[in-house]
């Protein structure tokens, strides 16, 4: 990459375009290569396959200008949050949400059943309840929105807190992506991505990164991995930086339909309640308006609501969940005629 690049005067969408090139020269190309090495000639910054590689760097790169700070990509986002969690001593205490990506509630779960950290799960959106159960803590782990319940934490106020109370913070920034908000700039220690899903956009692969501003933090987790083994494979890496060069349109467009969709949810009378921090109505509304930067037209996939049906028994999470494959196949489907509607008229 072109290190003399001032990337703070571009803006996002010129970064997703521009970041992880080659160094420019003549005849020089413009993608990096797939580099299919496990062995290198001695004498150099990798040395071993697993400890790096022409194409990931290019990647982590890209992530890097991004979010703001030095990134390492991983195999999957669950071996990137699980490197997180590697930085924590035996029995630690940890605060993590109750109601987040399921994944992580489940190995942090077993984690804490088998005394490998204490896990204080809490309401994330309730400040107040973080705040009560911030005392010894080592880690504030956070996701915002969270996955699925589109849960909005006020990170400028908890991240603060948090840091005022000597934990790390990590925020897992796979939901709102660097489009959105940027967790270092907010003064967070970590920020995670399940890279399989909005950066890379295409669902053939998995990924995921953390990134950090603190070099300390940046050499144990480049330990955990190199050590680990969990890496990525060139491919892989080179499909999810492809995927980058088209986040910006990918995240417009499904920002659209998403704010489109959750109109024509709240006013349809067979919809009890629709969940979408874009709506006015919505009770993190004026929270992610406060610091989120397009939230307003946010992710269609993880857009909430609940059928009205006086006879079930189901919560309203369980109901969510379950009209979450035909809201995807709607918001499809709107994409489609918003096109011909613009075509035509």
């Amino acid at each position: 990459m072109n290190q003399e690049q001032d990337w703070n005067k571009l803006a996002t969408e010129t970064k997703v375009v521009a970041a992880g090139r080659p160094e420019k020269k003549p005849d020089g190309a413009l993608n990096p290569p797939i580099a299919l090495n496990s062995t290198f000639h001695e004498g150099g910054p990798i040395g071993y396959a697993r400890y790096g590689n022409e194409t990931w760097s290019a990647l982590e790169d890209a992530i890097s200008v991004l979010e703001g700070g030095q990134t390492l990509i991983f195999s999957s986002g669950m071996a990137a949050i699980s490197s997180a969690f590697s930085l924590l001593p035996e029995s630690a205490v940890i605060i993590a949400s109750h109601n987040g990506y399921q994944g992580t509630t489940t190995m942090l779960k077993k984690m804490h059943e088998a005394k490998r950290l204490e896990v204080r799960f809490v309401d994330l959106a309730n400040t107040d309840a973080v705040l009560a159960v911030l005392p010894g803590a080592q880690m504030l782990y956070l996701e915002s929105p969270t996955n699925p319940a589109i849960e909005v934490v006020d990170l400028p106020k908890v991240i603060a807190a948090g840091k005022a109370a000597g934990c790390w913070v990590a925020v897992d920034n796979t939901l709102a992506t660097p489009m959105i908000q940027n967790p270092l700039a907010l003064g967070a220690d970590i920020t995670l991505h399940s890279v399989t899903k909005y950066l890379s956009g295409h669902s053939d692969l998995l990924l995921g990164s953390v990134s950090t501003n603190d070099k300390a933090l940046y050499g144990r987790l480049e330990q955990a991995r190199r050590y680990g083994g969990a890496i990525a494979g060139p491919f892989e890496a080179w499909l999810a930086l492809r995927g980058l060069r088209t986040f910006a349109l990918r995240m417009q467009r499904s920002q659209e339909n998403a704010m489109e969709l959750a109109n024509r949810l709240a006013k349809d009378p067979r919809v009890s309640k629709v969940r979408y921090p874009g709506l006015t109505t919505d009770p993190y509304h004026e929270r992610a308006k406060s610091f989120m930067k397009g939230f307003l037209r946010q992710i269609g996939e993880y857009l909430f609501l609940v059928k009205r049906d006086p006879n079930q028994e189901r919560t309203g999470m369980m109901k969510a969940m379950h009209g979450m494959n035909r809201i995807s196949l709607i918001v499809f489907l709107i994409g489609i005629l918003v096109i011909l509607i613009r075509k035509f008229l």
